[in-house]
């Protein structure tokens, strides 16, 4: 796991697209919060889309997941877009006083 991807185990099935992103930097938050899930992830065409930015609209990022955690995988999606994963944006130290 050399380029934060996760490595490819033939057990779990081949890579699945679960989502794409025209910005590489929201994929490659995804791919971390599915990790820390516990479901193996991966990042394609992120460097393609850096390379040349003027077919990021033409080729999106996409974040791959073992077909065989694809349930799973979702699951993490859907508690993302809801917030779940978000840092809490306030102060300690105003709290305190």
């Amino acid at each position: 796991m050399t380029d934060g991807n996760s490595d490819y185990d033939p057990e779990l099935g081949d890579w699945r697209t679960l989502v794409t992103f025209f910005s590489p930097t929201e994929a490659f938050l995804l791919r971390g919060c599915l990790q820390a899930g516990g479901v193996p992830a991966a990042v394609a065409d992120a460097h393609l889309v850096q390379t040349h930015t003027l077919l990021a609209g033409a080729i999106p990022v996409r974040v791959l997941v073992p077909a065989g955690r694809f349930a799973e995988a979702e699951a993490v999606v859907a508690a993302f877009q809801r917030g779940d994963f978000s840092l809490d944006d306030t102060d300690p130290q105003e709290e305190e006083t």
